[in-house]
C-alpha cells in the first residue's frame, strides 16, 4: 500500500510541480524553496521506486 501511494504521489509530482533538471538549474544557485521541492521529489521517488 505504501509503494502505490508513493507511485501515485510520484505522478502527481511529475504533472504539477516544475522539473528544474529540463531547466538545467543549478543546484548552487537555487532558492531554498527550489531546494525544497527537489528534496520532495527526491523522497518521493526513492519510495516510489521501493528503496
Amino acid at each position: 500500500m505504501k509503494k502505490s501511494f508513493f507511485k501515485f504521489l510520484a505522478k502527481v509530482n511529475k504533472a504539477i510541480l516544475p522539473s528544474y533538471s529540463k531547466k538545467q538549474l543549478d543546484l548552487s544557485k537555487a532558492s531554498k524553496l527550489q531546494m525544497a521541492i527537489i528534496g520532495w521529489r527526491y523522497y518521493v521517488t526513492t519510495n516510489a521506486l521501493g528503496q
